[in-house]
């Protein structure tokens, strides 16, 4: 029988777990509205320091192993999926709170009361689900077939784009989502940034990425939801991407801040959008950082939406390669400074050598006779 554990401290709710981890602080209990809980949001609450999650939806995936409720327990983190959404309503942000097993209580009353995800549960789950995913790739499967026939326009090149001030033409391009791994690709990748110089493109979100690591992004496309405003201020060519129907709520919001931008209508997700502007302007290769790169990683982002991105892939795979990969092929080019100073240390070595040697004395003093004749100086 599992021991029951017991957790307290400050509630922080909020129904949309990418906008909520930016408030976060170690020792919270994060109280979300996360159906099939995903890895990238898994790992963004590991990394924001929570004792628990009260997910008000299911965490885990009937059909498909969905890994974020897996890294989450793994992680020690309490995780307690609540019957309905109620705590939303009951709860302000900042309310002490503590959770006694699956029991939410505030000052001594049981507000609350959900099932406890145990480690050894959710690992035997995930394992099942992943010897009978045969139903989650046949659902995958007509779902991209669907976007085949519905979103034409992805596969036949006929988006239409506007002129950008960003020139893609004969160059590489780096396209950053807010995804797996995303940050550990962008370190591991500075060398090739360092060398080739890439169009830097955030998705969003992978804009905030990019300044974090040290660099200047480019363009930044999506919907502007992530995308931090000092990030929108940073200089970047702004791509807002609008529902085919025209309707783009990323506009409104750069409107208010008095940014220029471009419109972009089109179906598919942001990323898509970023990978087919860099494709149709011209990009020789486009480098995907924190993108979907295998059939479980697209099933894992639980959104219908994410066929539409494997279409994307097919049409532009003759230029575009994962990070993973890039970081692997790539030689890197030795740098200014590992060049000068084994010039230096050879320089020092010829010049010890002489010094300790009588006979190469008088030949070096004769080089430098010779050397101000040349230049013309005084005997």
């Amino acid at each position: 029988m599992p021991q029951i554990r017991d957790i307290s401290g400050p509630a922080r709710p909020g129904r949309k777990t990418k906008h909520l981890v930016k408030r976060l602080v170690p020792g919270d209990v994060a109280i979300i509205d996360h159906r099939d809980l995903d890895r990238v949001s898994a790992e963004d609450l590991i990394a924001a320091g929570v004792v628990g999650v009260l997910n008000c939806r299911r965490s885990a995936a009937e059909s498909y192993p969905n890994m974020g409720p897996l890294l989450l327990v793994q992680a020690g983190i309490h995780l307690v999926d609540m019957p309905d959404d109620r705590l939303f309503e009951l709860l302000d942000d900042g309310d002490a709170i503590e959770v006694h097993g699956g029991e939410v209580r505030r000052r001594g009353q049981t507000l609350a009361t959900g099932t406890v995800l145990e480690p050894e549960a959710v690992l035997a789950a995930t394992q099942k689900r992943r010897d009978d995913i045969g139903e989650a790739l046949e659902a995958f499967a007509k779902n991209t077939l669907e976007h085949m026939l519905e979103e034409k326009e992805l596969l036949s090149g006929k988006l239409e784009l506007p002129k950008f001030d960003t020139d893609f033409r004969d160059r590489p391009a780096l396209v950053v989502v807010r995804g797996v791994d995303h940050q550990q690709d962008l370190e591991i990748l500075r060398p090739y940034i360092r060398d080739t110089k890439p169009v830097l493109v955030g998705v969003d979100g992978g804009a905030n990425a990019i300044i974090e690591a040290g660099w200047q992004p480019d363009m930044i496309v999506g919907d502007m939801d992530s995308a931090q405003e000092s990030t929108l201020r940073s200089g970047a060519e702004l791509v807002v991407h609008a529902y085919p129907d025209g309707r783009a709520p990323g506009r409104d919001f750069l409107d208010k801040l008095g940014l220029d931008h471009k419109v972009v209508p089109a179906p598919g997700t942001s990323q898509d959008i970023a990978m087919l502007i860099a494709a149709e302007k011209g990009a020789n290769l486009i480098v995907s950082v924190g993108s979907q790169s295998n059939l479980v990683e697209f099933m894992d982002k639980a959104r219908k939406g994410m066929s539409s991105t494997f279409l994307t892939r097919l049409r532009i795979g003759e230029i575009l390669v994962d990070a993973k990969g890039v970081s692997r092929l790539y030689q890197p080019r030795p740098g200014y400074k590992p060049v000068g100073a084994l010039a230096f240390v050879g320089l020092l070595t010829f010049v010890l050598i002489v010094l300790a040697t009588p006979g190469l004395r008088g030949v070096a003093d004769l080089l430098w006779l010779k050397l101000r004749i040349l230049m013309g100086g005084d005997l």
